[in-house]
């Protein structure tokens, strides 16, 4: 990989792709640091440009990625770098976008539109709102669209005269407990294993397809109309548990218990637990986030979800979901209150030859705010090309 040393000038404005053909996590991180002399929090002068370091977005928002829309029309083996002018910066959910304008090999100017992940997400990197101007020279590793449009997914970013980032985010620590399963509960990314593609590799290996749903799969486009994602469509149960390392999830009781309300930031899903002992209505009344009975076993906290709404790709990978999908989930209270253990069990004999079960805990985090995800209609259609 070639580094990139002294000025920025208009004249040197290009973009190439890397020569690699197989990406590893912390490999390509490792020599992007070393390209940036290994600098973590201070800025340097290298050859008369002010560097700071290379912001790591594969560490915050591909592992998992649950902002994004799918990595299944990117290529995430390999990277191009793009050195030019930003033209625009977008800060709105569910993505963050920024465009730039750099020369190809054939001294055409292109303008890329550069993806990264929710303003939520890319916030706890300390960015915010200003962090990027129209002007700014930049350098930025990316991985490309596979269909050869100049769009990309963001994997680090560099501009000259330094990045000014404000505080990062820290995984949750353990500080306080709670009497009960109320309050806002957040996993710690590193008790969870990870999957290359993050949100979309989870279910990717968890996953087992009926010849259903093996054909639907393979005929879902990411970058169509067909994606929910384009209408600010989010993604049911048990996507909230799934994202809960980036987003929290929020347990409340209402009216002596007769309902819990489930809340997560992502999508702003709001879920309503039923617990006065009702059954579920007929199964032509169906739900976005479906429809959820509640009982407790013991100190457990069970539901019961099934008359889910129809859905093109509730897992991110356009494997659809249908009728008979059907999720149990166990909230437990732990270790003094300070965690939370949650299960969950996923069937839909349509598409997924046999049911997944889920473990993890999270940590009670009353600290962690839960503004609105308030995704914008016109941001989440910039992942598509422009004949759609």
């Amino acid at each position: 990989m070639e580094c990139l040393s002294g000025s920025i000038k208009p004249s040197q404005l290009f973009w190439r792709p890397v020569a690699t053909a197989a990406v590893k996590k912390g490999r390509v991180q490792t020599k992007l640091n070393n390209c940036a002399g290994n600098i973590t929090s201070k800025s340097t002068r290298k050859d008369g440009l002010t560097y700071t370091a290379i912001i790591a977005i594969s560490l915050m928002v591909s592992a998992p990625a649950p902002g994004h829309h799918s990595d299944a029309g990117l290529d995430m083996e390999s990277l191009v770098t793009l050195v030019g002018t930003v033209s625009n910066f977008f800060w709105r959910n569910p993505h963050v976008y920024f465009t730039v304008e750099a020369i190809n090999e054939n001294a055409e100017i292109k303008e890329w539109s550069l993806q990264m992940g929710s303003t939520i997400t890319v916030s706890r990197m300390g960015w915010n709102r200003d962090t990027l101007s129209p002007g700014d020279q930049v350098s930025v590793q990316a991985h490309p669209a596979i269909d050869g449009r100049p769009y990309a997914y963001v994997r680090a970013v560099e501009k000259e005269g330094g990045l000014s980032p404000g505080e990062v985010f820290r995984e949750p620590d353990v500080t306080i407990g709670s009497t009960s399963l109320e309050g806002r509960w957040l996993t710690k990314l590193s008790e969870v294993p990870r999957y290359p593609g993050g949100f979309d590799g989870f279910f990717i290996a968890n996953l087992k397809l009926t010849k259903k749903g093996i054909t639907a799969r393979a005929a879902y486009d990411p970058f169509s109309a067909d994606n929910p994602e384009s209408l600010c469509i989010g993604r049911p149960t048990p996507a909230m548990i799934v994202s809960s390392t980036r987003y929290p999830i929020q347990i409340q009781f209402n009216n002596d218990e007769e309902t819990i309300e489930i809340r997560s930031q992502y999508w702003d899903e709001v879920r309503t637990i039923y617990m006065d002992g009702r059954k579920h209505p007929d199964s032509n009344k169906r739900f976005a986030s479906g429809h959820s009975i509640g009982h407790w076993s013991g100190k457990t906290l069970v539901v019961d979800t099934r008359n889910f709404s129809d859905h093109r790709s509730p897992y991110q990978i356009g494997l659809p979901s249908g009728e008979h999908k059907h999720v149990v989930e166990r909230y437990q209270l732990i270790e003094r209150g300070t965690r939370i253990a949650v299960e969950f069990m996923l069937e839909d004999p349509e598409y997924i030859s046999e049911p997944m079960a889920h473990s993890r805990e999270l940590i009670y985090t009353p600290q962690i705010p839960m503004s609105p995800f308030d995704c914008n209609p016109n941001a989440t259609r910039m992942f598509m090309p422009l004949s759609n």
